[in-house]
């Protein structure tokens, strides 16, 4: 697909078509990283006709860099590091908890916010496809798959907007398949393949999770 993309919603439009073979399937679930990720797993879950909820992940940024990840947390307690990123840069372990906790905080404040009293859906068996608006270094997103892994899923799909190639393929050792609509070089930052990558309002989650809900329910 040709760079940059228009927005998410046409991002998550062109992913549907790539996951096209997963529309007869009922025991697809389809789960986002929000916040930027749930548009795009929006229209994915509603072309397959399949369940949509949230795997909620925090990236734990440098203390002096955070928009570099030295690792990432996810729901249900796992833990990735980038030993490569923490070395280079000197961090130490204290550094590092005292990162995680302040992003634990705000994973379990997302949980309530974006859930309320929604238990969390059933991953056995299921093909989980995992969804963002992008990945850089991937530490996020290896930490949703860690955390899904976890749950003994049946199938474990990944379906991303852009990407750096190596990226995909350390990623890919960890998934049974991987929908990316560009893989542009040098790759630098997510945004820079969006026409349109405003923030996405954790009202729009809540509204886009609302509609998915209802339409699941009939």
């Amino acid at each position: 697909m040709d760079v940059p993309i228009k927005n998410r919603t046409v991002a998550g439009q062109a992913l549907a078509e790539e996951l096209s073979n997963y529309r007869e399937r009922d025991d697809v679930l389809v789960l986002a990283l929000p916040r930027g990720g749930v548009p795009v797993a929006a229209e994915i879950a509603k072309s397959l006709d399949a369940g949509l909820d949230l795997m909620l992940v925090r990236k734990l940024g440098l203390p002096a860099w955070e928009e570099l990840a030295m690792g990432a947390i996810a729901s249900g307690g796992v833990k990735v590091l980038n030993d490569d990123v923490i070395s280079s840069h000197g961090v130490s372990d204290a550094d590092i908890e005292k990162v995680a906790e302040k992003e634990g905080k705000e994973l379990k404040r997302r949980e309530t916010t974006y859930r309320g009293d929604r238990s969390a859906p059933k991953i056995e068996g299921r093909c989980v496809i995992l969804v963002d608006d992008g990945v850089a270094t991937g530490a996020t997103m290896e930490a949703a798959i860690d955390a899904v892994r976890k749950q003994n899923p049946g199938e474990v799909v990944l379906a991303v907007t852009v990407a750096p190639q190596e990226t995909l393929d350390r990623l890919g050792k960890k998934v049974d398949h991987i929908a990316c609509l560009a893989t542009p070089e040098p790759f630098m930052a997510i945004g820079k393949w969006y026409r349109d990558f405003g923030q996405t309002s954790d009202d729009e989650v809540r509204k886009l999770l609302d509609e998915a809900w209802k339409r699941e329910e009939g």
